[in-house]
């Protein structure tokens, strides 16, 4: 690491540190409703439509709470911003396990995502300046290792949680370690920005940083990718367990292991490599790390489909296929976060990525577990017309319902095709964001 006065090697890697944890925690809190939708459903006799509304429900504050916190991240000290945000949604999730009701947890939910709307705009816009050009993409890949290892953490232990204790327990044990991480997020040492001070010392709201991020060629179909590609992730992740559980026949506990394995396990070398591969990729070409992610997610499409037609109980073919693919899937994250602080200048990162973090969690995000929760409902109820049930009552659909989800599944396929092209026409546009 450079000694430069921006990237002090005092203090850097205590920050890399908590925000890896924070990242963990709020995945950890993000995918809970996954770990343990399926008893919440049962017991507020919900359909998948109502569940997918559970995983909705967060990511619709969360994407629009986003720009402001972008915004605020490019103009106050952003450890402030981490140890409230981190400390609201941790509150909140405990506070999940006292719901009793579908509409007392969805008001929950959506106050969790104002709280976690904190956390991406000031931490990556903190390693931006933390670490150079030339190590910021594997930086950003130990920040991102919270993301899997937090989805691990969140199926295994909610599963065997929800198993011996019930799913309100589970809730509990979520919202605890984010109390300690807000006192700790106060000990990061803040690195100096840009020395632009107009930028930071405005007071002035303006739509300008936003025209001007959303200008770049590039930078449009960043966005637009991060739409697909979360709404692809999101509601798989959201329906995993459930799936596993109504067509492979599977308990709680042993249908969250294997969503923590493809989830969480297989994640990790998706990530580490694709940090390694942009560093390198951007040796050869301008942009060269989406090229790679492109091909990753082209060769995911055969493997999503053969997880997804894998015969009942045949769980083997599943896991090994579906983890193959969500490793192939996780090339993009460290990649696409890295070019994104690469074209766009420094004090203009923390707005960049809140409009590519709106656009990522309200069009995909929001709209994934919905989408798919929907035509769930919709191939459910076909499914058990062609039956030859009658009074689709919620007790004639449960038979059908595994596989009405896995009809409903098979959209992802298509949706990783169409995030190929997307990430193919970003490399060929290559212009920054104007500075």
């Amino acid at each position: 690491m450079t000694n430069d006065k921006r990237f002090p090697v005092r203090g850097a890697w205590y920050a890399l540190l908590i925000l890896f944890l924070i990242n963990t925690v709020n995945f950890f809190d993000r995918l809970i409703i996954g770990a343990v939708g399926e008893p919440i459903r049962r017991e507020f006799e919900l359909s998948d439509t109502s569940l997918g509304l559970l995983s909705t429900a967060f990511t619709l504050l969360y994407a629009f709470v986003g720009l402001p916190f972008g915004r605020l991240a490019d103009r106050v000290p952003r450890k402030r911003i981490l140890a409230a945000g981190v400390f609201v949604w941790s509150l909140l999730t405990f506070a999940s396990g006292f719901a009793r009701n579908f509409t007392q947890i969805f008001l929950l939910r959506l106050g969790v995502g104002v709280g976690e709307a904190s956390c991406a705009p000031a931490a990556t816009s903190l390693i931006s300046d933390l670490f150079p050009e030339d190590k910021r993409a594997r930086a950003m890949s130990i920040f991102m290792l919270g993301l899997p290892v937090g989805i691990a953490l969140s199926f295994a232990v909610s599963g065997w949680v929800a198993q011996e204790y019930g799913w309100r327990t589970a809730f509990f044990v979520a919202g605890f370690p984010g109390l300690l991480l807000a006192v700790a997020a106060l000990f990061i040492r803040e690195p100096l920005r840009s020395d632009a001070p107009t930028v930071a010392s405005t007071t002035s709201f303006s739509w300008e940083p936003f025209r001007r991020v959303i200008s770049s060629q590039t930078m449009f179909w960043l966005i637009l990718s991060g739409a697909v590609h979360n709404f692809s992730l999101y509601a798989l992740s959201s329906f995993m367990t459930p799936y596993l559980m109504r067509f492979h026949d599977l308990d709680i506990r042993d249908a969250n292991i294997i969503a923590m394995l493809v989830n969480g396990i297989f994640t990790l070398p998706g990530l580490i490599l694709g940090g390694i591969a942009g560093d390198l990729a951007k040796r050869w070409r301008t942009n060269g790390g989406l090229i790679v992610v492109a091909a990753a997610t082209l060769l995911s499409v055969p493997l999503f489909y053969t997880a997804i037609m894998a015969e009942a109980g045949n769980t083997t073919v599943f896991l090994l296929a579906m983890g193959s693919a969500f490793a192939l899937m996780y090339f993009y994250y460290s990649i696409t976060y890295a070019t994104i602080a690469d074209i766009t200048p420094r004090e203009l990162r923390g707005t960049a990525m809140a409009v590519y973090f709106m656009a990522m969690y309200l069009l995909g995000g929001a709209l994934g577990p919905y989408v798919v929760g929907a035509m769930s409902d919709h191939f459910t109820r076909n499914a058990a017309l062609a039956g030859g049930v009658t009074e689709l009552t919620a007790a004639a659909l449960e038979p059908f319902r595994g596989a009405g989800l896995q009809s409903a599944m098979m959209i992802i396929p298509v949706l990783c095709v169409a995030l190929a092209i997307i990430m193919f026409l970003a490399a060929r546009a290559r212009t920054r964001v104007s500075d």
